[in-house]
């Protein structure tokens, strides 16, 4: 019996990559590459779900933040929304106050408004950006790890 199951296991996983050939089949959960310690401190992955599809018009990217890690003010030439799908964000646009963001909260910003965004001080967020191609975002500002800090104070998340 064991050795059946073995065998339709190894079948199985074999047609699937028969399929892969006639499509261009990505997976939502492929944890994607470590971002570079760019614009933000901590640690990141980025899954580019789509991107740069100019019939489209519009990114996804899958990203991950370890809890405590930060991500620099910026903005888009595009709006923007995040999906939250595990975990817990800050948010915070230019002149209003943050904000945490839950598993199944969904946000927009405008285009072309300075904010950020990334896990809280005790827990890794997973989120979907959806964003519009064609321009590269534009990084504005750094969020020190005193600033970050002082957020997770005032939200009580210390």
């Amino acid at each position: 019996m064991k050795k059946i199951i073995l065998a339709l296991l190894i079948l199985n996983s074999l047609s699937g990559f028969s399929q892969d050939a006639d499509y261009k089949v990505s997976s939502y959960f492929t944890e994607g590459i470590k971002a570079p310690n760019t614009h933000y401190i901590g640690e990141a992955w980025l899954n580019a779900i789509i991107h740069d599809d100019t019939e489209l018009g519009y990114n996804i990217t899958k990203a991950t933040f370890k809890a405590n890690s930060t991500l620099d003010w910026h903005k888009h030439s595009s709006a923007q929304v995040l999906i939250i799908v595990d975990g817990e964000a800050y948010y915070q646009e230019r002149g209003k106050k943050p904000v945490i963001l839950k598993k199944g909260d969904l946000i927009k910003c405008e285009k072309d408004i300075e904010h950020w965004h990334s896990s809280t001080k005790n827990s890794d967020v997973t989120y979907l950006a959806l964003y519009g191609g064609g321009q590269p975002t534009t990084w504005t500002e750094v969020v020190t790890q005193e600033y970050y800090d002082n957020i997770a104070k005032k939200l009580g998340d210390h």
